[in-house]
């Protein structure tokens, strides 16, 4: 795959290293959301991370608005993380059985996630999705599962349907090797609507386990929740018996210390968490209600297990990281500092009569090339991705990393500084003014 056609900086080194992975690796990446598919060009490469900044191989340095999708609120190799994490290597990787740090982590979470009475640690956030999902099945006795168009809750073949991230990005919606049987009992449906919901109990709600949702989307562009949304998914769910589950694994941690469920006042039964509870290791983790939580074996019925699950090291970064964001919480810095984000982007796509929109809660945002208020996937999908891949490319060559899809939030951590923020809001200006 050539260069894109729309940088100007070159990054030989880069190419060099994709053109070797492509040979090694099936499409030179292990994550289909770090191939560039909706931008365009081949991927960079990262030599290093620190702070607020990556540095690819060929010795460019980027301000960092992905941070590992989300993990890294603090910034890179944060001091107090290094240090918890260097010590539990010391003590030795793996262990095949429980540890006191696992335990910890889980009163931290417990601590503070509203809803969360009891937890269980997977190794990833798709591991988190599919067990809750197999949990609301087990403790309902019930097949049928709700999930909305554009929110995407990792590769599990039941909820690999109309997908958001990667998933939406790349053109496959629906991967092959995904049985019909598998996703008959799935239901798809419009984010933000409240009467398709409230269709739906009427024809089925006997029969509904649970209902799945990002409670503030991130995998197609950041979209809001109304709240008649919300209210119909609380409501619905208690009255017909199925479980509600709150996919956390973004927003957990990173829109306030008791995730987006604690910021809107929402009482989900289950949620899913990922990515800032492991600090940048590889962690999922998924809670709830004691009475459904005991439905887990060994406690219950319902099977899950993972060799890696409460990992040593990954609890020890995600007790750092979470102790950190307890005591000098950055949400109020991090608010003020994406605000002149949206502010300055904003600003630079009306002075130069760009369509757009700009979708923001907290940290987490995306500027949508698009007039239409963006509300679900089919109005993020009028976004212009040949305009945004544009965009995209001329922050990059300015130092700026963005997310490569039109349909990815993207994060500010708390290691930015204002005269990071003011040199990206400058460097917004000079490439909208390319578009």
């Amino acid at each position: 795959m050539p260069p894109s056609p729309y940088t100007t900086v070159g990054r030989p080194k880069s190419l060099a290293a994709f053109e070797r992975a492509q040979r090694l690796i099936p499409g030179g990446v292990n994550s289909p959301a770090r191939a560039f598919g909706g931008v365009g060009g081949t991927p960079l490469f990262i030599a290093n991370a620190h702070a607020q900044f990556l540095e690819d191989l060929d010795g460019h340095r980027y301000l960092d608005f992905i941070g590992s999708w989300g993990p890294m609120i603090l910034g890179h190799c944060h001091p107090k993380v290094v240090e918890a994490t260097t010590a539990a290597l010391h003590r030795g990787t793996s262990y095949g059985a429980p540890c006191e740090a696992e335990s910890e982590l889980a009163a931290l979470v417990i601590d503070a996630v509203p809803t969360v009475e009891m937890v269980r640690f997977t190794s990833s956030g798709t591991e988190a999705a599919m067990s809750a999902l197999r949990l609301a099945r087990g403790f309902t006795g019930r097949d049928v599962v709700v999930k909305f168009a554009g929110c995407y809750h990792g590769h599990v073949d039941s909820l690999l349907v109309s997908a958001g991230s990667s998933a939406l990005t790349l053109g496959v919606p629906n991967s092959p090797g995904v049985p019909a049987d598998t996703v008959k009992d799935t239901v798809v449906l419009r984010y933000n609507d409240p009467q398709q919901l409230a269709d739906l109990f009427a024809a089925k709600g006997d029969r509904i386990a649970g209902v799945m949702l990002e409670p503030i989307a991130g995998n197609m562009g950041l979209v809001t929740p109304t709240p008649e949304f919300r209210k119909a998914l609380r409501d619905l769910t208690h009255k017909h018996g199925a479980l509600l589950i709150y996919d956390e694994v973004m927003t957990g941690f990173r829109l306030s210390y008791g995730g987006a469920q604690q910021l809107l006042g929402d009482t989900p039964d289950v949620t899913a968490l990922g990515k800032i509870i492991g600090g940048g290791y590889p962690v999922g983790a998924y809670g709830g209600r004691a009475d459904v939580m005991k439905r887990v074996m060994p406690a219950g019925p319902v099977f899950q297990a993972g060799t890696l699950s409460g990992n040593p090291v990954a609890m020890a970064a995600g007790i750092a990281t979470l102790t950190e964001l307890k005591a000098n919480p950055p949400y109020e810095r991090l608010e003020k500092l994406s605000a002149k984000i949206e502010a300055g982007f904003t600003a630079a796509c009306r002075e130069r009569n760009i369509p757009h929109r700009f979708n923001r809660v907290g940290s987490m945002w995306t500027l949508f090339f698009t007039g239409t208020p963006v509300t679900d996937l089919d109005t993020a999908k009028t976004s212009d991705t040949d305009r945004f891949a544009r965009f995209f490319w001329a922050m990059m060559d300015r130092g700026v990393y963005l997310p490569c899809s039109q349909f990815e939030a993207a994060f500010t951590c708390g290691a930015m500084t204002d005269a990071d923020i003011d040199a990206t809001v400058r460097a917004a200006a000079e490439s909208v003014a390319l578009l």
